[in-house]
């Protein structure tokens, strides 16, 4: 499969960009990381729209929350490590108890940030930010759907978290594939097992499906973007035709992709479940694809837990 590779912060960018001549409400802050996460396109062309506050991620959100109750719409931009994690209490008091809207940048996420090492690999993001009260929660698949969801979160009420990465990955949307905050995406139909991805992990699953298809299995495919609010009418379908989900994230198997998929299953049509994702480590140094296949976040890793799914229905 021959396809573009381009990093989804660079989708980020140019939403950015997008948004900023196009809404006179929004700003874009910065917490000293702007050449990695792109928002220095912003510093560049549009200065009186920028705001670096330095390496202080607490106060910048803290000064978003401000922004945000005098009218502005204030794009929060820095390594998700950092905003997620270090930043939590003012995402949660400051901005998420007044259901302001503020929106988060989360760059540099999961394992494919490479020798940066496990300080700057977010694998944790999707369990804290779901949780919270009146936070939505997108992971784009690629550089053209991260632009989409930097746009759509502008037009949405309340505080949006998006989550992308560094390193360049396939581009496996165009300008016109749908796009819907909290509306998945049925990449590939099938009848025999059910893949659920988010992220990066949406094209090994599409992979997974061709190798699965060469081995007689049809496998269904299903783009979750969006993990709050989450597509209840889709999980619920493919569990009924499918009678068994793999889910594919590059997140922590805990309170991720799937842990919200099987909340859903479990709820209104159990059936086995299998989970492809980070389990329970921290990450390490070293070259994205020697990291992905190292921590089974690789198209190998999907089949392999396709058949275990299978075999249990």
């Amino acid at each position: 499969m021959m396809v573009q590779m381009k990093p989804t912060r660079d989708g980020y960018g140019e939403g950015l960009l997008y948004l900023v001549e196009n809404n006179p409400n929004v700003i874009v802050m910065d917490a000293d990381v702007a050449k990695s996460t792109r928002t220095e396109w912003i510093k560049q062309k549009h200065p009186d729209r920028f705001i670096d506050m330095g390496i202080s991620e607490q106060d910048m959100v803290a000064t978003a929350a401000g922004l945000a109750l005098g009218g502005k719409i204030p794009f929060v931009s820095t390594y998700g490590v950092f905003l997620a994690g270090r930043a939590w209490d003012q995402i949660r008091t400051s901005v998420c108890y007044m259901d302001l809207n503020v929106k988060f940048g989360g760059a540099h996420g999961g394992l494919s940030v490479g020798p940066d090492g496990a300080t700057h690999q977010a694998l944790e993001e999707f369990a804290l930010m779901r949780v919270l009260p009146n936070m939505a929660l997108v992971v784009p698949a690629d550089a053209v759907e991260t632009k989409k969801a930097t746009i759509a979160a502008a037009s949405i009420p309340g505080p949006v978290y998006i989550r992308f990465g560094r390193e360049p990955v396939p581009v496996i949307t165009n300008e016109d594939s749908p796009f819907e905050i909290g509306k998945a995406n049925l990449i590939n139909d099938g009848k025999d097992v059910t893949i659920i991805a988010n992220g990066q992990m949406v094209y090994q699953s599409m992979l997974a499906a061709e190798e699965l298809n060469k081995q007689g299995v049809s496998a269904k495919v299903i783009n979750l973007h969006t993990l709050k609010p989450i597509d209840e009418e889709i999980i619920m379908k493919a569990a009924k035709e499918t009678g068994c989900i793999v889910t594919a994230e590059e997140h922590q198997i805990y309170g991720g992709l799937g842990s919200t998929v099987a909340e859903v299953v479990v709820k209104n049509y159990p059936v086995p479940m299998e989970f492809v994702g980070v389990k329970d480590t921290f990450g390490e140094s070293g070259q994205p694809e020697e990291l992905m296949e190292a921590y089974g976040l690789t198209w190998k890793d999907i089949v392999d837990a396709a058949f275990k799914a299978m075999s249990r229905k």
